[in-house]
């Protein structure tokens, strides 16, 4: 598990270090998941490796997800003057937000479904 982390630790770094040389205005975690996916399609089609760390390292994080929201409550109850103050845009975004994400779904959920309709009906 510690190969996993190192791996998942590695591909940020590389993420954020593109973002850095680039300038590109994509967050460097982003860039490096991106990077980390076509790392482990690569390798499943080529190389048939094994990629059990980098699961179980992701399993471990994905177990222990409701710590990782605790600095971020933490922020909101200590900038809440902030919060109140800018209440009514922050209610804004968080629907805008909230409507797109569903919408961006609602579009990944049926196109993912016509391209498996379609590779069920060529076989």
């Amino acid at each position: 598990m510690l190969r996993g982390f190192a791996a998942l630790l590695f591909f940020q770094l590389l993420g954020e270090s593109l973002v850095f040389l680039t300038k590109v205005s994509v967050p460097g975690p982003v860039i490096g998941l991106v990077l980390l996916f076509f790392a482990l399609q690569a390798g499943k089609r080529f190389a048939k490796a094994s990629f059990a760390g980098v699961e179980g390292a992701a399993n471990a994080l994905l177990g222990n997800l409701g710590l990782l929201f605790v600095p971020a409550g933490v922020g909101v109850v200590a900038l809440w003057d902030v919060v109140q103050a800018q209440w009514a845009a922050i209610s804004v975004v968080l629907v805008v937000s909230a409507v797109f994400t569903l919408a961006v779904t609602v579009w990944t959920f049926i196109a993912a479904r016509r391209l498996l309709a379609q590779g069920a009906d060529s076989e």
